[in-house]
């Protein structure tokens, strides 16, 4: 039986994985965690069991994998261990898959190596998984893009003139990414009701989600050189979910010239797993087809896309979560490598840590929309809530989590999700 044939969970690892699991023996993704009394490190993922990839390392089991110095598991982030390279982190990820099929007993018979090396996920804590240098944040989505243009320009004409013949996009704030789990402040700022002359200073009346993924760099690169579209995945790590969240009314108002600020760096929040490509690559898909005909650095050729089924819920407080959104990352019209080769044919370079957000992913049809924006289209067309509430917007204490997985042929493999709760705003800005 090959990887990709369909399978049982507990058939493949002696490790008992629950049916369904976003994470088999086909996943292994990266993070990092930490335990009572001890000090963050580098992670994987089988079934509800952390496995410490620090204790693994100095055991011996990495051997071979081409690691010459184990203290990359030892550090409370991952780039270390990125910066090794894509041959590392194939054979880290085989030598896992090897010792935890059935058939292997180098660790399945050493109950002391057990018991250092699995964590009950119940008993760990999971932390940020990147030193993130830089954010780009993307807006790839034809349909969004689309959505937003009808609403807020001339729906005749929605997209703008540059839209179909390059990847928007813009630098986000790095230093307020926060992990799954983070509550969130809510924003103040600037906002100009609609009647009124002048803008008024107020915590934002229309805070929403953006539902995206994002992309991590996984090699450095000089000032001055690009990164051609057919090479572009040998600089991506791997995938995670991202709640890009956004002051849809402050941004109104800031927007032009320049864009987004206060609106959007306020905080973002991101899944504590890093999904390798080498996993996802089952679920290949080619994407839309474009045109007008992308100029030649941006020609991408083969299934560039991928099948990845996503979904938003709402969880007002001490209430079920509700499904506000279903969408799929096989809908972005700009694909990661077309990207990477727009953000750095002009000479600019990129780091290992660097984050790059899809944009807002949005489907064809109203249950695909992924923001409240487009939802409730500005907040005319209201969600009902199991309380009887309705949210046009995101309301104090809730909590907004995305989900994200593939599946094909019996196999899944799943990134997880990100929480995030807003908390009230301060009414008064703290002291430092």
């Amino acid at each position: 039986m090959t990887l990709t044939e369909n399978y049982s969970h507990n058939k493949l690892s002696w490790l008992d994985i629950p049916e369904g699991s976003d994470f088999p023996l086909q996943n292994f993704p990266f993070g990092i965690f930490s335990t009572s009394g001890t000090e963050p490190r580098a992670c994987t993922r089988l079934g509800d069991f952390i496995i410490d990839l620090d204790a693994l390392a100095w055991i011996g089991y990495f051997d071979g994998c081409g690691i010459n110095d184990y203290s990359v598991f030892s550090q409370p982030v991952l780039n270390d261990f990125i910066a090794l390279g894509k041959p590392t982190w194939k054979a880290t990820r085989k030598r896992l898959i090897e010792l935890f099929s059935i058939g292997d007993s180098n660790l399945s018979a050493n109950i002391g190596h057990k018991v250092r090396v699995l964590v009950p996920l119940s008993k760990a804590t999971l932390h940020l998984p990147l030193r993130i240098g830089d954010y780009t944040d993307f807006y790839s989505s034809i349909e969004h893009a689309t959505n937003v243009g009808m609403m807020f320009r001339d729906p005749a004409n929605a997209l703008l003139p540059n839209w179909r013949h390059l990847p928007v996009g813009y630098h986000g704030r790095s230093s307020s990414i926060v992990i799954s789990g983070s509550p969130v402040l809510r924003p103040k700022g600037q906002i100009k009701p609609a009647d009124a002359n002048v803008p008024v200073f107020s915590p934002t009346q229309q805070l929403d989600f953006e539902l995206e993924t994002a992309f991590v760099i996984g090699r450095n690169t000089q000032m001055g050189n690009s990164i051609p579209v057919n090479k572009a995945e040998d600089y991506i790590f791997g995938m995670l979910l991202f709640n890009d969240l956004s002051a849809r009314d402050i941004q109104s108002w800031e927007y032009v010239p320049l864009g987004p600020f206060l609106s959007k760096n306020f905080a973002s929040a991101i899944s504590p797993w890093i999904v390798t490509m080498d996993a996802l690559e089952p679920f290949r898909i080619k994407g839309p087809a474009q045109e007008p005909e992308v100029m030649p650095y941006l020609a991408s050729e083969g299934a560039r896309n991928f099948d990845i089924q996503l979904e938003v819920l709402i969880e007002p407080p001490n209430q079920q979560a509700v499904s506000v959104c279903k969408s799929n990352f096989k809908y972005l019209y700009w694909n990661m490598s077309q990207q990477l080769a727009h953000h750095t044919v002009n000479g600019c370079n990129v780091r290992i840590g660097d984050l790059c957000g899809s944009g807002t992913i949005s489907g064809p049809d109203s249950g695909s929309l992924g923001s409240m924006l487009e939802i409730t289209w500005k907040g005319t067309k209201p969600i009902p809530m199991p309380d009887g509430s309705e949210r046009r917007f995101i309301n104090d204490g809730d909590t907004v989590i995305m989900r994200g997985f593939c599946q094909k042929a019996g196999l899944h493999i799943g990134f997880g999700e990100v929480r995030t709760t807003i908390i009230p705003s301060i009414q008064t800005s703290p002291i430092i």
